[in-house]
């Protein structure tokens, strides 16, 4: 059996991206309890009132975002978010962004109230384009990080393609090497830290992903659940919340063509680009984006 200590790893996150950290920051394990019974679970980073909460993508966890908290130095809440990680599964296997955006909000009314950011990235960026619709107090203002409501299967082929493939591996070695396939811009050792976040390994040696693979419907289910995200257009031209729309330099998810439907929706809104980034910008340029987030924080 391989040893998991989600606590072991930052030294790697330092190392690898040549971190300059003097201290390494306090990190802990949050839980709460939803009304129906539900538990929300999320890593609360440092000992201040929280200054940005991190809403992870589809198939991912609140450890994807762990170079970039890094980097940044902040007091942060990263969730997990239901479905995903070590919170608990939805039995209606609903993951939509405003369903998603309803379970999310007692936590960031209970962990980080004052948050100046709220930053989402893939289904985390339309939950909270979501939730800033109808609660602007707790999202004043936002970051969504490549996505828009113009996602469609074509343009997410490669990422469904992946996280739709098998359930379970033999061994460890391979669902290496599969990610590995799939994700050709990071490096192995992040990969690696990322499988140990996001899957677990059974009695019998084999391992399997630990997110709800309901969150990946059918082709036709696929296809009305963008008709319903596309209705999130109509939320970005009513926000009253600031947006930046941070997108990855070589990811297909979000086009030219998405980015003059969000300057016409919403015309304030920013768009900042990352060079060399795929659709998973905090794991291919986490460092760049730590930098961009920054910014956006002290403006």
């Amino acid at each position: 059996m391989i040893k998991y200590d989600e606590f072991s790893m930052f030294g790697e996150n330092v190392s690898e991206y040549g971190l300059s950290i003097q201290k390494m920051p306090s990190v802990s394990r949050i839980a709460m309890q939803l009304d129906d019974g539900r538990t929300l679970s999320a890593l609360k980073w440092g000992d201040t009132e929280p200054e940005i909460f991190f809403v992870h993508g589809s198939a991912q966890n609140a450890h994807t975002w762990d170079t970039v908290i890094l980097a940044m130095g902040v007091s942060a809440v990263a969730i997990d978010m239901p479905g995903h990680g070590h919170s608990s599964w939805r039995k209606d296997g609903n993951y939509e962004p405003s369903v998603l955006a309803g379970d999310i909000t007692p936590a960031i009314e209970t962990w980080a109230p004052k948050a100046k950011l709220i930053v989402g990235m893939s289904l985390g960026g339309l939950t909270t384009i979501a939730l800033a619709g109808v609660r602007p107090d707790l999202a004043s203002r936002i970051v969504v990080v490549d996505i828009t409501p113009g996602v469609n299967a074509e343009k997410s082929k490669a990422i469904t393609d992946f996280v739709n493939g098998p359930q379970s591996f033999a061994s460890f070695e391979d669902l290496l090497k599969r990610t590995i396939e799939h994700n050709p811009t990071r490096s192995e050792s992040s990969l690696r830290r990322g499988i140990l976040h996001n899957a677990k390994q059974l009695e019998d040696g084999s391992w399997q992903w630990r997110y709800d693979r309901s969150t990946h419907p059918s082709k036709e289910d696929s296809a009305k659940r963008i008709d319903r995200i596309s209705g999130l257009w109509t939320v970005i031209e009513n926000l009253k919340s600031s947006m930046t729309l941070v997108r990855g330099g070589i990811s297909p998810v979000v086009d030219d063509a998405d980015v003059a439907e969000l300057n016409k929706r919403k015309p304030d809104a920013r768009v900042l680009v990352i060079d060399g980034a795929g659709h998973s910008v905090q794991g291919d340029r986490p460092v760049e984006l730590a930098s961009a987030l920054t910014r956006i924080l002290g403006n």
